[in-house]
């Protein structure tokens, strides 16, 4: 198997597997498997952070990807039998109008819904494009026989019950990735492919590398348990942002100058657009907005290490996303650049 159908493959079952913040031991379970499979001795923290040395010696280096993904919770069931969710992770609501989803209960059953508008017919409601959509306007559909409260009660679902987005995964023959949870399960599938190279040979540590999996960065704690490790240099292996007056578009790679906490090291910044070109990546050099990674949340924690993210572009972040082999392609090849 080549790395690109590997990649894929990986890609695949990750965005397969649901995991919102708060819910991702399964995912966790999947991936402490995968690096075992390949010859590594993975730890999970009691957080639930998946830490695997590859191997090397020397400056430590610290690549960084999460697989926790957006999704909702059960706020409340209404009287009409549908749900009333709160967000897990920072998102418009209307990128998740019409979306399919899975309620998982505490007892481990699982029920498929939709996210619909509460005036959702044109025929019932009149207009009603202008609403505004939000936890009020917006309600989840269970698809049982369910038109009350007392009859949703009675599947077992509750308040504080997770809700999982279908990701909706398709590669296109042209090479684009659509999905939801690209950010950052194709960075994560990237990491398990250069896990994957080492084990087997194919790429040669210059320096002591370690791949570590987060599980609530789209919260904001991801990266904390961080500040426990001596590292030289953190990458947060994340996404590039596409739109506006950024560069890059979905097959290349971003590198970070700048995000809305501050700006990249200056050194490793500069030295991962030498790495780009050295591997000839198509790579732009941009400045996110509005935009933080696991990289703040190690800096917060204490963590004195040089540091920058980098990622394929996606397109429609925190929606359901793009981006393309060619991006996701080049980010391996840079990673590989950098640490040999």
């Amino acid at each position: 198997m080549d790395k690109q159908t590997y990649m894929i493959s990986q890609l695949t079952t990750l965005t397969g597997i649901p995991s919102p913040t708060g819910m991702t031991r399964k995912i966790t379970d999947y991936l402490l498997a995968e690096l075992t499979r390949l010859g590594f001795k993975p730890q999970r923290t009691p957080k639930g952070t998946v830490m695997c040395c590859l191997g090397g010696s020397g400056h430590p280096l610290v690549l960084s990807a999460h697989v926790d993904a957006l999704g909702a919770m059960v706020r409340s069931i209404l009287p009409n039998g549908c749900l009333r969710y709160t967000q897990i992770g920072g998102y418009n609501d209307n990128a998740i109008e019409n979306e399919t989803v899975r309620i998982h209960t505490r007892e481990g059953k699982v029920y498929t819904g939709t996210v619909q508008s509460v005036h959702t017919s044109s025929h019932v409601w009149g207009d009603i494009t202008a609403e505004k959509r939000d936890d009020r306007s917006l309600q989840i559909v269970v698809d049982e026989m369910t038109w009350s409260k007392a009859e949703t009660e009675a599947l077992g679902i509750r308040p504080g019950d997770f809700i999982s987005l279908d990701p909706r995964t398709v590669v296109t023959p042209s090479g684009f990735i659509k999905s939801r949870h690209l950010d950052d399960k194709a960075s994560s599938a990237v990491l398990l492919t250069l896990a994957r190279k080492v084990a087997e040979g194919r790429v040669t540590l210059g320096r002591q590398t370690t791949v570590v999996f987060t599980v609530y960065e789209e919260v904001g704690h991801g990266a904390s348990p961080l500040y426990k490790m001596d590292i030289d240099d953190l990458v947060a292996v994340d996404m590039g942002c596409v739109g506006d007056d950024l560069a890059c578009k979905e097959n290349m790679v971003s590198i970070c100058a700048k995000d809305s906490s501050g700006p990249s090291d200056y050194a490793l910044t500069t030295r991962l657009i030498n790495a780009a070109k050295a591997a000839g990546v198509d790579y732009a050099v941009d400045v996110y907005p509005s935009y933080s990674s696991d990289m703040d949340v190690a800096l917060r924690s204490g963590i004195d290490a040089a540091h920058c993210v980098i990622g394929s572009g996606v397109y429609a972040s925190h929606g359901y996303e793009r981006t393309h082999m060619n991006g996701v392609i080049g980010t391996l090849k840079l990673i590989e650049e950098y640490i040999g």
